[in-house]
């Protein structure tokens, strides 16, 4: 005897912002540039109307779809963000034993001399993410919040230190600020 209820969400697009969803494929555009995600699932509904992002799914008693319809509303609030300020993450090289040089080399960060090494540390940095270094300060910028904070975990797991104490050897790159 249970209801059927709609229950949504609703997210209003801001100026200068452009979204398209075409077969669950969502497109933010704006003025830093354009971010593309693919959000589906069967029972939950994505439609633009009046101004607004409308995510909707029927029958309130399914937990897993209401969770699931908060996950689609941070992502495509992480977009619209994303597209308009941009994420900037700030990083910092930390030494004690060996001074460490840091720089990119086309899509790589380069680490040389991590803990008195002959051959660099390398790390992967992601399509549409850019990372500059002025001495010891790293600054990681992009538009798409999870290869921006996948770039900066590649950086800090390639500075990672096995069979050493790591009480003493603390050096790294380390993330400082979101």
């Amino acid at each position: 005897m249970s209801e059927k209820m709609e229950i949504a969400e609703e997210i209003k697009i801001p100026d200068g912002i452009e979204i398209t969803i075409e077969n669950d494929i969502i497109h933010v555009k704006g003025e830093k540039g354009i971010l593309s995600r693919v959000l589906s699932h069967p029972r939950i509904k994505m439609k633009i109307k009046d101004n607004s992002v409308k995510i909707s799914f029927s029958n309130s008693s399914h937990r897993k779809e209401k969770a699931l319809m908060g996950t689609f509303v941070a992502h495509i609030k992480n977009m619209i963000k994303g597209v308009t300020e941009g994420f900037e993450y700030k990083m910092k090289t930390v030494y004690s034993h060996f001074p460490i040089k840091t720089n990119v080399e086309g899509d790589y960060f380069l680490i040389h001399n991590f803990l008195g090494e002959r051959s660099p540390r390398k790390a992967k940095i992601l399509d549409q993410v850019q990372v500059e270094v002025k001495g010891d300060d790293i600054t990681v910028t992009g538009i798409d919040k999870e290869k921006v904070g996948q770039t900066v975990a590649n950086i800090e797991r390639a500075t990672k230190i096995t069979n050493r104490d790591i009480r003493v050897f603390q050096d790294g790159v380390y993330l400082i600020n979101k």
